[in-house]
This record gives C-alpha cells, sequence and structure tokens, in this order.
C-alpha cells in the first residue's frame, strides 16, 4: 500500500471531498485524523473508515485557529508523527455575481479564509515534519487559478493565493526534506456542493455544469476519486521528486470559451 504506516491529517475532512480523500488515503494504510468544526461529522467520516478496515481518528479543529491546529499537531506528534496535510476548509465564497455588483465581503471572505487557513495549517505541518526531515504538504485550488474565469467573485483570487504560497512554501521546506504540492480541479460534480446545486435549481446548475464540461479537453470534470487518487499519489514515496508545483486535475480547462461576454446593453448601463 502506498501510504502504509504513514499519519494524514485532513482539515475539512468531514465535507464530500474530504471524506472521499480521508477514504483514498485510508485505503492506502494511512492513519487518518479527520478534523472539522463539528465533531459528530467529522466522527462520521472517521466511523465509516474504521468500519471498512481502515485506522482512523476523529479531532474537532478549527482550521483558522492557531491553537486548535497547533494542538492537533501536537496530537499526531504523539503518535509518530504528521506525514501528510491536506486542507480541504470550505471558503465560503459566492460566485455568479460581476465583480462590480459584488459586496466586499463576498469578494474578500475567501480570500482571508485561504490565506489563514493555509498559513496555520501548512506552517505548523512544516515545523513538525522538519524534525524528523519528511512530509508532504497538499492543497486544492480551482480552475479559476491557472486562467481568467468570469463570475468567479473572490474564489479566483482565492485559488491563485493557494498555488503561489503552496510554491513558495516548497522553496523554504525542501532543503529539509519536505514536500508542498498543490492540486488544481474544476470542481466534481459528484461533491456535495454540486448535488445541492441540481436540487435547488436543476436547470440552471445542469446547465452550469454543461458549461465547464465543454470547456474542458476531456468535455468533463474530474470526479471526486480522480482528486483523491492523485492526492493519495502526490503524498506517497512515488511523487519523491515532485514538489513546488500545481498538478492539473481539470480534465483539461482551456479558456472559458463557452462563457459570453455581457451583453453590450448591460455595458452601456455600466458606462452610462
Amino acid at each position: 500500500m502506498l501510504l502504509q504506516n504513514k499519519n494524514a491529517v485532513i482539515y475539512g475532512g468531514a465535507g464530500s471531498l474530504g471524506s472521499a480523500v480521508a477514504q483514498a488515503f485510508a485505503q492506502q494504510g494511512a492513519k487518518v485524523f479527520v478534523t472539522g468544526n463539528k465533531l459528530p461529522l467529522a466522527e462520521q467520516t472517521a466511523s465509516r473508515i474504521i468500519a471498512n478496515g481502515g485506522k482512523a481518528t476523529a479531532l474537532q479543529v478549527n482550521a483558522l485557529k492557531v491553537q486548535e491546529v497547533k494542538e492537533c499537531v501536537s496530537r499526531i506528534e504523539q503518535e509518530g508523527g504528521i506525514d501528510i496535510s491536506f486542507n480541504l476548509i470550505q471558503y465560503h465564497d459566492v460566485q455568479g455575481i460581476p465583480l462590480i455588483d459584488m459586496s466586499l465581503e463576498d469578494f474578500t471572505r475567501p480570500i482571508f479564509r485561504a490565506a489563514e487557513s493555509h498559513f496555520i495549517t501548512a506552517t505548523a505541518a512544516a515545523r513538525a515534519m522538519i524534525k524528523k526531515s519528511s512530509g508532504v504538504i497538499l492543497s486544492l485550488s480551482a480552475t479559476p487559478g491557472g486562467i481568467g474565469y468570469p463570475l468567479a467573485g473572490g474564489f479566483g483570487p482565492c485559488c491563485k493565493l493557494i498555488e503561489n504560497f503552496s510554491m513558495g512554501l516548497a522553496s523554504e521546506i525542501g532543503p529539509y526534506g519536505v514536500r508542498s504540492v498543490n492540486i488544481r480541479s474544476a470542481g466534481s460534480p459528484d461533491s456535495q456542493v454540486f448535488i445541492d446545486a441540481v436540487k435547488h435549481d436543476p436547470v440552471a446548475a445542469r446547465s452550469f455544469i454543461k458549461k465547464i464540461e465543454d470547456d474542458t479537453m476531456l468535455k468533463k470534470m474530474p470526479l471526486m476519486k480522480d482528486i483523491a487518487q492523485t492526492a493519495v499519489f502526490l503524498a506517497s514515496d512515488m511523487a519523491a521528486g515532485i514538489t513546488g508545483v500545481t498538478v492539473d486535475v481539470t480534465c483539461g480547462t482551456t479558456t472559458a470559451l463557452n462563457y459570453k461576454a455581457p451583453p453590450v446593453a448591460f455595458v452601456n448601463d455600466i458606462i452610462q
């Protein structure tokens, strides 16, 4: 198994993608520390892993709180050290609204949450990993991190921030044997956010998903298992030479070709 005897912590491990990654890590032999703001939800993921023969512990941790993350990492160090850290918390971003119509709070919220949580969790993990001269810090961004994407709100800068932070961190911790790698996704149609969107407004959600699919080379979106399997590989010794980069798992996102500019009348109204 690729992650045999590894300790992995997943912040936001109770979410749909976090849970999928946690289970994939456990299937490859890792002991997974599933964290979340709400312990019962983290316990559900941990229970599923244990029921399938894996090893998991649920912890209540707010990834935006320095002390809580510090205590989490210390707990894992007492059980053999931290080998993998993956931040998958939610950013509560608002999309679908033009930037000129968006409130400052909605724009900055995901940027602040990403900056603070990644700095807190990644640096805490790095300090612990440097002691043992090994470890992998993973992060996740999305398509707007690589191209200009309309109506993404503050999520675009948020993704770019995550990618650049991962790269900069890698340059500092690499000499100590610790890696930092980011994964760029295009969103997964089987994740809870898309499932909820389809339930709320099936026509609009399916139209949105179709636009994303049409903007990829493979004409589809990556599933959660695609992201999870990529994370397993990057966290394993098979990827020992990979650090300081963003690995694209967007199914080949191009340049938002199928998104159209606002109608001329809308632009004229703004100018006037």
